[in-house]
């Protein structure tokens, strides 16, 4: 019960020490592109029930990326980290192809997928892979050679060992990058809605933008950052019932 009234002060702390800031560089800019966060957070109360259905079509998209792009990366990961005949080809591809940035296939993803969810979720499912690809890697590498002969000297198979040893020995670094996925998903997701579609929450950003409504614009800033938080504790929610027995990473 302290741990969680800590969390909640922290939160309330940091979000006035946040709106101070932003009402002290709106008074000294003076600008409307940058109205105070009184004007913004007023549309925001206004307009969330106009937000409401964006808001569920970008938590969709983000949810069933981050779905089957950890997945996806988690399993081969873990397979590529424990096999090193795998790990010779797999390694040099996944160096190869991860500082390529993914946002540069958005114009062959619209061509291929359209409008809609299927290219949003396709762009960010691959971003997701590969940073869990690369975590999951490391981590199945990490594993102690003295912890899995012990077992194995138990008689254990190899689903055995995969179920009961680098799995879990794993999972507190693929949440790590769970945390860190989410805040790049919530950008891929604003880059792909601005540019493709008419819905979801990107997407009402950029259309505040192009009629100068500043102070929408910013609600829609907010509700990004509100998905940003919330996926943070599910992931948090998650990894506390999943992962008890490691140390907490807040």
């Amino acid at each position: 019960m302290k741990a969680r009234l800590q969390r909640i002060f922290g939160y309330i702390a940091a979000t006035l020490a946040v709106l101070c800031a932003w009402a002290a560089l709106s008074l000294i800019i003076d600008n409307p592109a940058l109205p105070l966060p009184t004007a913004a957070l007023h549309q925001f109360v206004v307009l969330l029930p106009d937000m409401i259905p964006h808001i569920w079509i970008s938590l969709y998209r983000i949810l069933v990326s981050m779905a089957i792009g950890t997945v996806s990366g988690t399993l081969l990961g873990l397979i590529i980290g424990r096999s090193a005949k795998l790990d010779l080809i797999g390694a040099p591809l996944m160096y190869v192809l991860y500082p390529v940035p993914k946002i540069v296939f958005v114009p062959v993803l619209l061509v291929l997928l359209g409008l809609g969810n299927a290219p949003a979720i396709a762009l960010i499912s691959t971003v997701i892979f590969f940073q869990t690809l690369v975590t999951a890697r490391a981590a199945a590498k990490a594993i102690s050679p003295d912890l899995v002969l012990s077992v194995r000297s138990l008689g254990a198979s190899r689903l055995d060992l995969a179920r009961h040893v680098v799995f879990p020995s794993a999972l507190p670094s693929i949440f790590t990058a769970l945390r860190i996925s989410a805040g790049t998903a919530v950008a891929v997701l604003f880059v792909v809605e601005s540019i493709a579609g008419n819905t979801g929450v990107g997407f009402y950003i950029v259309n505040a933008w192009g009629r100068l409504d500043y102070a929408t614009m910013f609600a829609g800033i907010i509700t990004m950052a509100l998905m940003g938080v919330f996926l943070y504790e599910v992931i948090n929610f998650i990894e506390n019932r999943l992962v008890r027995w490691a140390p907490k990473s807040e």
